[in-house]
């Protein structure tokens, strides 16, 4: 007779909005007597603590690689909002260390879920083959879920594990549209969107000159995160540095409140293509999508080409403001009637009580297999501090030699390191 199934869940995140998609699941899987923990992997993260408390958690726990993959295989759920490359990793090596993989196991092994943070701008292929190891792969919208079984379809995966959940900040039943005045205005900025200081400074001023238009009006620019602090896209240029020689108004400010806390009481939410829109349009915020530097695949607007909401900062001084496309609104809140932690959740408890893993017929197939073979091999674990090439020498050397060989590939001259090559090849 199988053991109970373990009600332990591991939650896995290495930034503050994967952190954010971690905490409702996490409140959901403790109302129903999980016992969770959060865990950030030592590999690129950055979290601070005011990033760790306004996602919603006291504290998180940092752990090596190694000790992540023990965890996760002994765990009952696993719930990884790690990147797409990360995921995998992740899921291969669980695969790998499963005791299912060598003989009999009464135990079917963890649950592993995943999904995206966000609206995907890019790699949508590649990201979803990079989830589609996982048992439950949490979609943001039907969309995205069309596409990804046409992908699966195509190359013989089993498409059991896909979910239609929405992201799990969003409520199941979004609030009407607010129709009364516009008093309160917020920019939601991104961190490499635009990426060149001229853009941002060029937008940060339209901003500005709206604000003026506007004085009767409360205009917040909310950065992405403070100075000092990281994201998942690191920000090369902060607006507190692109604005501070700027003559502002005194309707015009910057704020760092979380977000989930200012949309309650925001009119207006502006942005060039953050996910933050689709938290507005939730609150009942009307939105534009800032539209004066084009549409590109660099802005990440182009997928917001079909959702009515684009604008220039001429229009949206005079008020032309769109309403969201009732196809492109539906993609994402229409066609459930449960929030987004709840249904992923609920399958969960599915699998759990049928000790069914989509996960492992997704393993045996033959694309899968042939990333286990090399998926270990082409994993970028390199430290934020170093090199590639100084990683590629330690792990193919060890610490010390490696180093070593890296520190005199730098200090010497190719006339005394082709030949060292040239007679370590031969005594190998």
């Amino acid at each position: 007779m199988s053991p109970p199934p373990r009600r332990t869940a591991l939650l896995v995140a290495a930034f503050d909005s994967q952190l954010k998609w971690c905490a409702g699941i996490r409140d959901e899987l403790e109302a129903r007597g999980f016992a969770c923990r959060v865990v950030v992997p030592h590999t690129r993260s950055a979290l601070s603590t005011e990033q760790i408390h306004d996602a919603g958690f006291e504290f998180v726990h940092y752990v090596s690689w190694p000790d992540l993959v023990s965890e996760a295989v002994a765990s009952g759920v696993v719930v990884c909002a790690l990147s797409g490359p990360m995921t995998r990793r992740l899921t291969i090596e669980v695969a790998l260390a499963s005791p299912r993989r060598h003989g009999p196991d009464p135990e079917p092994g963890p649950i592993l879920v995943s999904g995206w943070v966000g609206i995907i701008i890019e790699k949508i292929t590649a990201g979803y083959l990079d989830r589609a190891g996982t048992d439950v792969v949490a979609v943001n919208s039907a969309h995205d879920l069309a596409y990804f079984r046409t992908v699966g379809a195509t190359l013989g995966l089993p498409m059991d594990n896909l979910v239609l959940s929405g992201l799990p900040f969003l409520s199941g039943t979004p609030s009407p549209a607010r129709t009364g005045p516009i008093t309160s205005v917020l920019f939601a900025d991104q961190p490499t969107v635009p990426a060149s200081p001229v853009e941002r400074r060029h937008v940060y001023r339209r901003l500005i000159a709206y604000a003026r238009a506007h004085p009767d009006r409360d205009v917040v620019l909310k950065p992405r995160h403070r100075p000092g602090e990281d994201t998942f896209h690191r920000m090369a240029h902060h607006p507190a540095d692109l604005v501070a020689d700027e003559d502002v108004p005194d309707n015009f400010r910057i704020d760092y409140s979380p977000i989930a806390q200012a949309l309650p009481d925001v009119d207006l939410l502006l942005t060039m293509s953050s996910t933050a829109c689709l938290e507005a349009i939730d609150h009942g915020c009307r939105v534009a999508l800032v539209l004066d530097l084009g549409v590109n695949e660099r802005y990440g607007n182009h997928v917001f080409l079909d959702s009515g909401l684009l604008r220039t900062f001429d229009q949206i001084i005079d008020d032309d403001i769109g309403s969201p496309d009732a196809d492109w609104h539906g993609g994402y809140f229409g066609g459930r009637d449960r929030p987004a932690n709840e249904t992923i959740v609920d399958r969960v408890e599915a699998l759990l009580a049928s000790g069914v893993r989509p996960s492992h017929e997704v393993w045996e197939s033959p694309y899968f297999r042939s990333a286990l073979e090399l998926g270990l091999a082409t994993v970028d674990d390199t430290p934020r501090w170093m090199s590639r090439a100084w990683s590629r020498r330690v792990r193919r050397h060890g610490a010390l030699v490696g180093t070593a060989a890296y520190g005199a590939a730098l200090l010497l001259p190719p006339a005394v390191t082709v030949p060292v090559r040239r007679l370590r090849s031969r005594w190998q």
